[in-house]
């Protein structure tokens, strides 16, 4: 299996999206500029429809 943790996180830095705070467990919490949200990210994507639904929840039109 893959892991997109790494270039989630590039593509969140690249976007504008900023660190917020650790949430719960392994869970960071981001800033989106784009939907003006705050979402989490985990520390172990494994998932290509993880790592997809973090950027929907960021508002960032880009699919692994």
């Amino acid at each position: 299996m893959a892991e997109y943790e790494k270039k989630v996180r590039e593509v969140l830095k690249q976007n504008g999206c900023e660190f917020v705070r650790h949430g719960k467990g392994d869970h960071d919490i981001y800033y989106s500029p784009i939907t003006r949200n705050n979402f989490t990210v985990d520390s172990k994507i494994k998932s290509r429809h993880t790592a997809n639904a973090i950027m929907r929840q960021s508002g960032i039109k880009y699919h692994f």
